[in-house]
């Protein structure tokens, strides 16, 4: 992206590194910094050594904002948003956001109606069908 475009992440015009990045849904960070915690507990001999105030920050916050809690939700969700050729950025926020209807999907994701790209209306209301069926049972 060329300085002089303004980034909008509306058009998806959010800069190449962030086009080309992996992106994580707060429940996918939440399993990954459980895991984490559970090694710094098995290795630490000390039971006075204390994990980072950033680190039990983070923990806090995705463990608080996660709408999806089991490992095998977390990977059916991932499954369904790539199965609509979604960016890692527009599935992040769907995942994180979880909108009921598609109306919202589209107010927090414009780009999903991005010209030449768009993704329609009965797909989106299929995709947030499921995920709600993967959060009713989960």
């Amino acid at each position: 992206m060329s300085a002089e475009e303004e980034e909008n992440a509306a058009d998806l015009k959010i800069g190449d590194e962030f086009l080309k990045a992996k992106c994580l849904m707060n429940c996918e960070v939440a399993l990954i910094l459980d895991r984490r915690l559970e090694q710094l507990q098995q290795m630490s001999d000390d039971p006075t050594n204390q994990l980072s105030q950033v680190f039990e920050k983070s923990h806090q916050y995705v463990k608080r904002f996660s709408r999806y809690k089991n490992q095998d939700a977390v990977k059916q969700v991932r499954e369904i948003l790539s199965r609509n050729k979604l960016s890692e950025f527009e599935l992040s926020v769907l995942g994180n956001l979880c909108p009921e209807t598609v109306e919202e999907a589209i107010a927090m994701v414009p780009s999903l109606k991005t010209k030449g790209r768009a993704v329609d209306d009965d797909a989106v209301e299929k995709m947030l069908n499921d995920l709600s069926l993967i959060k009713k049972f989960e």
